[in-house]
């Protein structure tokens, strides 16, 4: 547990210290946000505020999960070196993109298809990796299983795997609309999965074999991944909460979506993700629900989509929207939490 609170300690001061120089580095060079012009006018006020801090949560990430086990000696896992890989894989191609972005002085970046094999790619890498690297249980940081699926073999779980994680990359990155929408939902989604990761520790069939254990590699590290990442966000949050100092970008986004992807997998709750992060789930549902209705009827569900731009144009202010969706986001967290602890329940009768 000690690794947990170091971890995440020395990323939040890294993320919390670090920002504001990264701040005046991408000031200095020009690395300022580009705003749709089909946007919400209030936007515009946020053209050139520095972009691409989500580089600042990866590498405080990175640092503060090293330094975690170098104090305490607890060795890392391979469990956690690929979710973290995976998340770093993801910062990389949306930071490819966000480059793009400002040398183009434009929007957009890569073009979808372009940031869709890059997410495909780093998926695929990671997918194949986490059914190998057995430890002496002969269990390996995943399984070609879904969630209460029988085995599905490794072609589908390897096609699954980099679906989920393409899905939740791009949540996050639709998500990202208002300051602090993103970072301040992802760390409520990563503090349920500190929780998850203790609670299966605690309930190991390692440790104790029952009807209701849990047969993960490394329940503990997955904490320690989670508490690490939150702490950085929490830090980022600290500039990034509105009015915002700097923005995290592509960088960012891809790189939350692929560790909260990478997270499930590798405890196993691929289809609690679902619930657990309900706020990306209903916003991402939002664009499609608006794109379809528009391609077969002509019209539109909503005055724009994501979601939190609907309300943007009905008036709400952006602190009232954030701070709302917020709590909707906390109460997809106990609604997964509580049905995470009611399966762990034993039968009756």
């Amino acid at each position: 547990m000690k690794t947990i609170l170091v971890s995440a300690a020395v990323a939040m001061l890294l993320a919390l210290f670090g920002t504001p120089l990264a701040i005046r580095i991408f000031s200095r060079r020009g690395y300022g946000q580009e705003i749709r012009d089909d946007g919400p006018s209030s936007h515009q006020t946020k053209r050139g505020t520095p972009t691409m801090g989500g580089t600042v949560i990866v590498v405080a990430t990175l640092i503060g999960y090293v330094v975690g086990h170098v104090v305490t000696k607890d060795p890392m896992s391979t469990s956690g070196v690929l979710v973290l890989g995976l998340m770093t894989g993801l910062g990389g191609v949306g930071f490819v993109d966000d480059f793009m972005k400002i040398y183009k002085n434009r929007s957009l970046g890569l073009r979808s298809g372009a940031k869709l094999a890059g997410q495909a790619v780093v998926g695929a890498v990671f997918a194949v990796e986490v059914l190998r690297h057995p430890d002496g249980f002969d269990l390996t940081p995943a399984d070609a299983h879904i969630s209460f699926l029988r085995a599905i073999g490794v072609l589908p779980f390897v096609l699954w795997t980099v679906l989920m994680i393409a899905s939740w990359s791009n949540a996050v990155n639709l998500t990202d609309g208002l300051d602090g929408l993103a970072s301040g939902g992802a760390i409520l989604v990563l503090a349920a999965y500190v929780l998850i990761g203790i609670w299966q520790l605690k309930n190991d069939c390692d440790v104790a074999l029952g009807p209701q254990c849990y047969n993960v590699r490394d329940p503990l590290d997955m904490a320690v991944v989670a508490g690490t990442v939150l702490g950085a966000c929490f830090g980022f949050l600290w500039w990034n909460a509105p009015p915002a100092r700097i923005f995290m970008g592509d960088t960012g986004s891809l790189a939350l979506g692929g560790v909260l992807a990478g997270l499930a997998v590798c405890t196993k709750t691929q289809l609690l993700l679902v619930l657990l992060g309900g706020l990306f789930v209903i916003i991402t549902l939002s664009v499609v629900v608006q794109v379809g209705s528009f391609k077969m009827t002509g019209r539109r569900v909503f005055k724009m989509a994501p979601l939190q731009h609907h309300f943007e144009l009905l008036g709400w202010a952006e602190t009232t929207i954030v701070v709302r969706f917020w709590l909707i986001a906390g109460l997809f967290i106990a609604l997964g939490l509580g049905i995470f602890y009611v399966a762990w329940l034993p039968a009756s009768g």
